[in-house]
């Protein structure tokens, strides 16, 4: 076998820490990527070499090292070359945590303390050259947001507020805030992600639209937190207890932007609020160029949730036109996670993180009784009395509020 072979980064950190590694990433010292193609290996590194294992498809890097070449994240040159040490290769590595390497006979290679930072749960670059790439400021955040514990070592931070200041953030692809901050969203504490990127200025640059949320006050009987960027950070959180989907998150992380850009002579009401979040997330989703699922979730979400919050105080037919506004006949699954946004929304409030929310199973129950409705013989009927297309929707739309009416004064509604 050519070379000496090196599992590294995040297999070696969560080892450490008793947590499931999902795969294993190798570096290989001292080997040519011919000797590996040579050895059955698949060439798929474009930038730089990267080989598939020729049985576990697992993915082999040649050690390198990387010179800042112009701004951004792309602007890096690469050398590989069987003279690249394994603790160059480490060195060019984001954070201590991620830069350690377990040799084939068990060895732990340690040369920048990050068993040290594990245990004393500090997230800290590596060098000084954590600045020369604004992906690195994403990716602490993220992990900030997994290690929820952990602390940004003062003088990472300081090279992160580098990162903004001098610019490098603004050069960063939308793919790759979103690749990242997707992945921030699905960790067990997303706020923390947005309070370090908040901590380091680099929020106000990256999603402005959420920036403005942070000291704007909303009514204390309905949000006894008051401030709005801290509700936000609670209602993503709850979607992480929740164990919601990337759509929904997503969903919570737009549904009151508008309240952001609310006339200060209103507050602390938020009048029409929803209309405004609806084009300020379309925006946001177009910039980062989102999925259509979590666009279309999101809008959904931010137009309808007070709706859905005051739903318990209405009667049949107007709860009807809320199912028809979501289109829930058609589209019943996201209709569910509307309701599952709705419900972070409403339990990431000081003091209601434990209260059930009703108008979620009542919802639900609504659009069985609705669905319950047999459509093709009240059209059937409708057409044979001469009416068309807008005289059948409109039997449609009676005979579900009908349906809905019976089900909220049966038995079944207690």
């Amino acid at each position: 076998m050519p070379g000496r072979f090196y599992v590294v980064g995040g297999a070696v950190r969560d080892e450490l820490l008793g947590r499931p590694a999902s795969d294993r990433d190798w570096v290989v010292v001292g080997a040519t990527p011919e000797e590996l193609i040579a050895a059955g290996y698949r060439a798929v590194g474009r930038d730089f070499p990267v080989f598939l294992h020729p049985q576990t498809n697992e993915e082999v890097a040649l050690a390198r090292t990387e010179r800042k070449s112009a701004p951004g994240y792309h602007g890096f040159q690469f050398h590989a070359a069987p003279e690249v040490t394994l603790e160059q290769d480490l060195q060019r590595r984001d954070l201590t945590i991620n830069a350690m390497a377990r040799s084939a006979d068990g060895r732990l290679i340690d040369p920048y303390g990050g068993e040290r930072d594990l245990r004393a749960g500090v997230l800290r670059h590596v060098s000084e050259a954590f600045a020369e790439d604004p992906v690195r400021l994403l990716r602490l955040a993220r992990f900030a947001a997994r290690f929820e514990t952990f602390t940004v070592a003062p003088e990472t931070m300081a090279l992160m507020r580098r990162l903004v200041t001098n610019g490098e953030v603004d050069a960063l692809v939308p793919e790759r805030v979103w690749q990242e901050l997707s992945r921030g969203l699905m960790e067990m504490r997303p706020s923390r992600m947005f309070e370090v990127l908040r901590e380091c200025g680099a929020l106000a640059r990256l999603l402005p639209e959420v920036q403005r949320l942070w000291g704007v006050p909303q009514r204390p009987e309905f949000h006894p937190e008051v401030d709005t960027g801290v509700h936000l950070m609670m209602v993503l959180d709850m979607c992480a207890r929740l164990q919601a989907p990337l759509p929904v998150r997503f969903a919570c992380l737009g549904h009151d932007l508008g309240k952001g850009t609310t006339d200060a002579a209103m507050l602390p009401r938020h009048h029409a609020h929803e209309a405004r979040s609806v084009e300020l997330v379309r925006q946001l989703a177009v910039r980062l160029k989102v999925s259509a699922e979590c666009l279309e979730l999101a809008e959904l979400t931010a137009r309808e949730h007070g709706n859905v919050h005051r739903s318990g105080d209405l009667r049949a037919a107007p709860l009807v036109r809320l199912l028809e506004r979501c289109d829930a006949w058609r589209r019943p699954e996201r209709f569910a996670q509307m309701l599952l946004a709705c419900e972070c929304d409403h339990r990431g409030r000081l003091g209601l993180e434990e209260r059930p929310y009703e108008p979620r199973p009542r919802l639900l129950q609504a659009l069985q009784w609705a669905q319950a409705v047999e459509t093709a013989p009240v059209a059937a009927r409708v057409l044979a009395q001469g009416g068309k297309g807008p005289e059948i929707a409109a039997a449609i739309h009676e005979a579900r509020v009908a349906a809905v009416k019976a089900g909220m004064s049966g038995p079944a509604s207690a």
